[in-house]
This record gives structure tokens, sequence and C-alpha cells, in this order.
């Protein structure tokens, strides 16, 4: 015998689709309005219909009551089935298609009744309210069971009461105008419906082109891998809405720009300020691997627009890169210095050993001693000027890979730094990218010369950097410390126009300012300003540079970085 097939349980419960759940609620929410307004409609109207039947009631009873031959047949005659009193009311019910009019006078007997064998008779229902001179509309009970009434006092010629006079609609009649105004308003909300679920089939069909048929549960689980992949990147993701303001950051754009979730729906001009960032994130600037730098940071930022017209941003951060490219080219740099120090000691050795091979050894005596002796002059120069040892033995460095180049790099007369710097990292810094910058300036140009002047004032420290090169036209002097903008061509290990705007963000740290302007005889002069620079006398210097989470390290001399 085959297996018998396991049983499948109908399982019920709402779709998972978006779509179908949309649906469902939106033609329940339409047939649940639909109900209640018609519930709404309906407990109004039958009190309405009360209302009107009451009134027609009353109505019919005063023009009743205004016949003069009612109140005259009531002072005349007695209460009789052929009375003109009984045929008066009768030809006024007909007309008036009331269900009865019952006219009585003060003893509360009838002489009017669509049953004759009731008039003589004491009535069912109290009439004291008319008899005493007020008008009166209810749904009551009597003889001829329930009817909408309406009472009214009778008055004789002289206006005083002799009676008055009763009139009832069936209220059978009210019911059945109810019962059959209901059909209508079922038609109605009936169409009112299938407006409704028209409605809401074409806009869950729109939901369902817009979430491409996915269920909820499916939504669900792709905001939280959205989550997990935005804030578990280590690149910086900034979506802007169609508005430009900003709707989302992850955890890595908030570290890499310093802003926090109060940027969330302002315009990145308001949440950044002003700078080559800003600009990049409100597509100010277009292009690709866009270079910019925010606070210490160097950062490489891309922007791609989304089909609902904002846009979504992404950051990397480049800052070790960059430093390791300047590394490298401090090292490559240092590296042809020792290359031509090994060619030049090599070419020493040589004229060394023919003068004591010629037996010259006087004249190989004194060569020794000039050759040890300018080394010597050129270290002490400059660690007289400066006491700082990392700032000085920037400088000898750097004279050695301007000499390797055909440079003079001269350190003015005027220079004093004592060894009671706050930042000697960030002067570093400062000091290696202006040089280096300076270098390639002068590089293969006749006569060419570097001066660096470092003055102190108090606590203030005054830096500037001379060159002979081609200098910096006034039209591009702000140009110069613009994110990403160069002149030159780009090293191998990344991108230039980065070097002098981190010199200007290192001096805005601390308070300071960056210019350039022309030097006398022609070329560029950098001057940089650094107040609170120095520590107070007798204080010790900082044993550490920069303290922002994420500067740029300056114990190894910058690389060149910017172009003129």
């Amino acid at each position: 015998m085959s297996p018998t097939p396991p049983v499948r349980r109908l399982r019920l419960g709402l779709p998972r689709r978006v779509f179908s759940q949309v649906l469902l609620m939106q033609v329940a929410i339409a047939a649940g309005v639909a109900v209640l307004a018609t519930g709404l409609f309906l407990a109004p109207l039958s009190k309405q219909l009360d209302q009107e039947a009451m009134r027609r009631a009353l109505a019919i009873a005063e023009t009743t009551a205004q016949d003069p031959q009612i109140a005259e047949g009531i002072r005349t005659t007695p209460p009789t089935r052929d009375g003109p009193v009984q045929r008066e009311a009768e030809r006024i019910r007909k007309a008036t298609h009331a269900e009865y009019i019952v006219v009585l006078d003060l003893t509360q007997v009838r002489w009017s009744h669509p049953t004759p064998s009731e008039i003589g008779r004491h009535v069912s229902t109290s009439p004291k309210a008319a008899l005493s001179g007020h008008e009166v509309m209810e749904i009551d009970k009597g003889t001829l069971g329930r009817s909408a009434r309406g009472k009214v006092p009778l008055y004789d010629a002289r206006h005083h009461i002799v009676g008055a006079v009763s009139v009832g609609i069936a209220y059978d009649s009210v019911r059945a105008r109810l019962i059959n105004a209901i059909p209508g308003l079922f038609a109605y909300a009936g169409g009112a419906l299938a407006v409704g679920a028209l409605a809401a089939w074409l806009i869950s069909r729109r939901v369902q082109r817009q979430t491409r048929d996915l269920a909820f549960s499916d939504i669900s689980a792709l905001l939280a891998e959205r989550e997990a992949m935005l804030h578990g990147i280590r690149e910086g993701v900034v979506a802007i809405d169609r508005g430009g303001r900003i709707r989302l950051l992850n955890d890595e754009a908030r570290r890499l720009l310093g802003i926090g979730d109060e940027a969330v729906g302002r315009m990145p001009d308001e949440a950044l300020g002003a700078g080559r960032t800003t600009d990049v994130l409100a597509g100010r600037v277009s292009g690709t691997d866009l270079l910019t730098v925010r606070g210490q940071r160097v950062l490489v930022a891309n922007r791609m627009p989304t089909d609902d017209g904002g846009a979504v941003a992404t950051l990397r951060d480049r800052t070790e890169l960059e430093q390791l490219g300047r590394e490298l080219d401090s090292t490559r740099g240092l590296i042809d210095a020792l290359r031509a120090q090994d060619h030049e000691h090599a070419n020493r050795m040589h004229t060394l050993l023919g003068l004591l091979e010629l037996e010259m050894y006087d004249d190989a005596v004194e060569f020794v001693g000039e050759v040890v002796g300018d080394h010597r002059v050129t270290a002490e120069q400059v660690t007289e000027k400066i006491q700082d040892p990392l700032l000085a033995a920037l400088l000898v460095g750097k004279a050695t890979v301007a000499a390797e180049r055909g440079v003079a790099l001269w350190v003015s007369e005027h220079t004093r730094v004592p060894d009671r710097l706050i930042d000697p990292r960030g002067l570093v810094t400062v000091v290696g990218n202006l040089v280096d910058n300076a270098l390639d300036a002068v590089a293969g140009t006749p006569h060419a010369r570097v001066e660096v002047e470092l003055r102190t004032e108090n606590r203030t420290v005054v830096l500037r950097v001379r060159d002979t090169g081609p200098g910096v036209p006034a039209d591009q002097r702000e140009l110069v410390f613009t994110d990403g903008w160069t002149t030159k061509k780009p090293p191998a290990h990344g991108k230039r126009g980065i070097g002098l705007p981190l010199v200007r963000r290192l001096a805005e740290r601390q308070g300071g300012s960056v210019t350039v302007g022309a030097a006398d005889g022609g070329g560029a002069e950098f001057t940089v300003v650094l107040p609170e620079a120095l520590t107070e006398p007798g204080l010790e210097p900082a044993l550490t540079g920069s303290t922002e989470a994420g500067a740029v390290p300056a114990d190894v001399p910058a690389g060149p970085e910017e172009a003129r």
C-alpha cells in the first residue's frame, strides 16, 4: 500500500504579501466606514421621521381647532354619531389621511372618533395639557394603537377654551417610511464601498510596485540587514533627500565628519559649515574620488544621485594612506640624499687616499678637517637657533635634501625657537610641508634658494618660508588652500592638494592663520602665525603633539603635497 499523504491543514491568518494585506485592510476599513455611516444616518433618520409625523399631527389639530363649526357644535349640540362635530372631524380626517381626529370637551368626553361607538366616552389618555392651553406633540399608545399625536386647545368665538382636539398619525406609516428608506441607504453604502474597494485596489497595486511584492517579514529583514550593513562597514555613508537635507548617517560618517544625530534633517551647510566637504555632499562639486579634508582627516568622497531625487555620498578615510605616502616621499628624499652623500664620500675617500699615497700628510689632515667642519657647522648653526630637537633635525635633513637637488636652504639669522613648544609635532608638519613645496617650486631654476625664518613673540611663533620660484598669482592665493587643488602631477601613492589645507587646519586649530604673498625679489612667501604655541617659561613642554583623534602624525618630515 502506498503511504497516506500528509493532511494539509488550512492555516488561517493574514496574507504575507504587503499588497494583499494592504488591500484587505483597506477594504475592511471601507466596509466598516460604510456600515458605520449607514447606522449613523439611520439613527437620526428615525427620530427625524417621528418629529415630522408629530408636527404633521399638530398641524392637522391646529387646522381642525380653527374650524368655527366644531367649537360651536360643542356648545350647542350633544355628542352623537351624526352630530356636526363628528361630520366635520371625519371630513378633515379623510382629507388629511390622519388615523384619527378626536374632539373632546372640558369633561374629557369624546365628540368625534373614527369608531362611532367611542363617541360620548372619556378619552384613554389625559388631555390636561391641551385643556390648560398648551400644545402637545408625542408618540403614545391609545385605543387605536401606537401613533404620533398632536393635541391643541379648542377655543370658542370669545377665545375661551371649550375643549381640545387630538390628532393621531399611525406609527406604522412612520416605520414604513423608515423601512422603505433602508434599501436606498444600502444602495448608496454599497456604491461607496465599491468605490472604496476600487481605490484600495489601485493604492495596493501602487504599494505592490513600490515594495516589489515583498512580504512584511522580508521588508523587516531587509531593514535589519540595511542597518547592520550601514553601521558595520568601514566607509562613511551620508544619504541626502530630494530637498538637499541629510536624512541618514552611519556610525563611520559620524566619526569622520565629527557630527552626530543632530545633523539629520539639516542642510549640509548648516550641519558642517562652509568647505569642500559640504560642497561635495551638496552636489556643488562633481567627479569621482574627490579629495577633501575634514578636521585633520583626509577623505575621499563619491556622490551618486538616487531615483527619488536625493543622493548617497560615501566617505573613505585616507589619512593613514596619505601619512604613509608622505613618509615614503620623505624616505625617498633621504635615500637620494644618502646616495649623493655616498658618492661624495667616495670621492673624498679617493682624494684622501691619493693625498696619503703622495705622502702629502699635512694636506690630508687639512682636507679631513674641512670636510668634518662643514657638516658640524651646518648642524651647529641650526641647533643654536632652534633648540627643539624635532624641528632642528627636520631642518638639518631638509638642508641635505635641498643640497642634493641643487637648492640652497638657509635658516634666517633672525630665527630663534626655544625648547618650549606645546605642539612640536604639529609645527614639524607645517614646516615640512611648506619647505617641500618651496623646494618643488625652485627645483631646476638658476640660483635656487629657500629661506626659513622662525621667530617668537612672547608665546606666539611666526614662521616664514620664502623661495625664489615663480610665486603664486594673486588670483590663486586662496585656491592653494582648497582641498584637492593642485597644479602638480599626483604621486604614485595617491593624490596631491592636501598639504596646504592641512597646514591651514593645524594653524586654525591653534587659533592661528596662514597667508601667502610675494617675497622680496620674486617668489612666494608663506606666513604662519601660531599664537599660544609656547609654554610659559619654567613649564615643561608637551611630550606629544596633536591631541585630536585622527590627527596626522608629524614625527616624520612631511612630503610635498601642494603645488603652486
